[in-house]
């Protein structure tokens, strides 16, 4: 099962560049791997305790490049989802294939934040040496790829605090560049701006752009239902544990299929 700090697994992944606000982050070069994706979720059921049937016959595949968002209200089954690709709970029915057949190359190539980060007691620095140093990177290339990271996050004059003294905004950015810092092929988000204001949640938006321009595959998940437009490509849409709807986000917000989608969009409570 994957090591979850917030969560970072130790991923390779090809050489890229990464642009924000017209700053090139630099090219970090790798050795080459076989491509994680496609990722292929096949009549994916969870129950948890209590007969509680969680998750029901989801099916989908994640291709590389897009940013997929998974809507639905609460209670439908998005973090579980999430946490089930991830590999941190392991399904009750179904699978959940990467490709390839190396599972434990698999895991180090993608990572989780979690809604509310998880950040050691130690400096910003120090948060994303740990995981360089699990992933066993040489000195010089850990200290070029997490100042890369702080720059992305724009973390620089922070980059010695303690990582938890820091604001909600702050920490919520230490983690999104925690997890970039390992070069995931892919990042599972979830909720990364909940509780935010309009103003740091703008800035973790800006963030997870910058991570796909550099060539991550993104799933995550909101209740924002703006920043699901402004952010993404495609869209899940579950309820009650059941994957109702996917599709480009163009086409889910301008003619969603489904009487429960049409009612969620309109900000009814979904009840089917």
């Amino acid at each position: 099962m994957p090591v979850c700090i917030s969560a970072v697994n130790m991923p390779s992944a090809p050489a890229f560049e990464a642009p924000l606000d017209g700053r090139t982050m630099g090219t970090v070069t790798l050795t080459a791997h076989p491509g994680i994706l496609p990722l292929a979720v096949e009549q994916l059921g969870l129950d948890l305790p209590g007969h509680i049937r969680a998750l029901h016959d989801v099916t989908f595949t994640l291709t590389s490049g897009d940013l997929t968002v998974v809507l639905g209200p609460n209670g439908a089954g998005k973090t579980l989802l999430l946490k089930v690709c991830h590999g941190l709970l392991q399904p009750t029915r179904g699978s959940v294939r990467w490709s390839g057949n190396d599972s434990y190359g698999t895991q180090r190539r993608q990572a989780m934040v979690l809604q509310r980060p998880v950040l050691l007691r130690r400096s910003v620095w120090e948060n994303m040496d740990y995981a360089l140093r699990l992933q066993a990177v040489d000195t010089l290339e850990r200290t070029q790829r997490i100042e890369k990271a702080l720059s992305l996050a724009r973390l620089e004059l922070v980059a010695h605090r303690p990582a938890r003294a820091l604001s909600g905004g702050e920490q919520q950015r230490v983690a999104l560049a925690r997890a970039w810092v390992t070069q995931p092929e892919v990042l599972f988000l979830d909720e990364p701006s909940t509780h935010l204001d309009p103003e740091a949640a703008r800035a973790v938006e800006e963030i997870i752009a910058s991570i796909r321009s550099a060539g991550t595959t993104i799933v995550m998940t909101t209740h924002d239902l703006s920043q699901a437009r402004r952010l993404a490509d495609r869209i899940l849409f579950l309820n009650r544990g059941q994957l109702l709807e996917q599709q480009s986000a163009m086409s889910f917000f301008r003619e969603p299929d489904t009487e429960a989608a049409r009612a969620f969009l309109r900000g009814e409570l979904v009840i089917y």
